[in-house]
């Protein structure tokens, strides 16, 4: 990702509320809790591609205006909050570009199988030795 924090900081609008939780008289006071909103298809960071694979991989994260929202109220300060949400954004954006490596398919090794065939003949001898053998 080519998008380092204080680009994107730049790029982001921050909505605040009261929120509840631990902080006594202050809870009722200050507006803590951040709310953070970023628009993909407006920001100037991403290319076209980039932008098609955030919007595939994150559609969950949208909002009914098409910005990704994010929220935090975690501590006490407002500046801690905005800090956090700014750092879930990042982690987002960077997980949803990464590319997976594709799978390469394997075969198992003969001498895997000849192995697993020891294993299991010497448990099989095991399991024969326990046999009572009862002579009718």
């Amino acid at each position: 990702m080519n998008a380092n924090k204080a680009e994107l900081q730049k790029e982001v609008i921050y909505k605040t509320s009261r929120s509840g939780g631990k902080g006594g008289q202050n809870v009722n006071k200050v507006s803590t809790k951040v709310e953070l909103l970023f628009s993909v298809d407006e920001s100037s960071l991403f290319n076209d591609d980039e932008k098609i694979l955030i919007n595939s991989r994150l559609q969950s994260r949208f909002n009914k205006d098409g910005m990704i929202q994010v929220v935090c109220d975690e501590e006490r300060s407002q500046y801690l909050n905005k800090e956090k949400a700014l750092e879930k954004l990042v982690a987002l954006l960077t997980k949803a570009l990464q590319i997976e490596k594709p799978r390469k398919a394997t075969k198992v090794s003969r001498a895997v199988k000849a192995a697993r065939a020891e294993n299991k003949r010497q448990q099989s001898a095991k399991k024969e030795s326990r046999k009572r053998n009862f002579d009718y």
